[in-house]
């Protein structure tokens, strides 16, 4: 097998060496993989357009959610497709700042159902809080939704 770097070299080798065989092959070749690589840019980029779509707050109320879990997350799919499934990560900053306060990036949340999340409908939960960095308290924080990844029924 040819290491990823020479696969163009080679190509070009052959190019030269035999133009028409080459070109008869690489040609339809090379049409198909861009096709693919444009279906794919373009599927991603729908993908993200309906996540912008999708109303998410996230607020520290411990009056509405048990002692364990006071992050109230709601969502709302404003989207005409059902959501499927859907991740994030929580943050936590001081009112007015730029720097995440939360001790451990790689805690993720996610939305899930028996059923997918319908357009026009809303979902709601209740978390725990992520570690915090020593010092800060939860209810003078303000918490917000990062990195979003979903998947829609097609």
């Amino acid at each position: 097998m040819l290491p990823p770097v020479l696969i163009p070299l080679t190509w070009l080798g052959l190019l030269l060496r035999y133009p028409q065989r080459t070109l008869i092959i690489g040609v339809p070749l090379l049409a198909v993989l861009g096709s693919i690589a444009g279906w794919l840019i373009l599927d991603q980029h729908n993908n993200q357009r309906l996540l912008d779509r999708l109303e998410m707050q996230v607020l520290y109320t411990p009056t509405q959610c048990p002692t364990n879990a006071p992050l109230r997350v709601q969502l709302r799919n404003n989207t005409d497709k059902s959501l499927k499934d859907l991740q994030w990560r929580i943050a936590a900053y001081r009112p007015g700042e730029s720097i995440n306060l939360v001790e451990t990036l790689f805690t993720e949340a996610h939305y899930s159902s028996a059923s997918p999340l319908a357009p026009d409908s809303q979902w709601h939960t209740c978390l725990p809080l992520p570690s915090l960095r020593a010092g800060y308290r939860a209810s003078t924080l303000e918490f917000r939704i990062e990195h979003r990844q979903g998947h829609f029924v097609r």
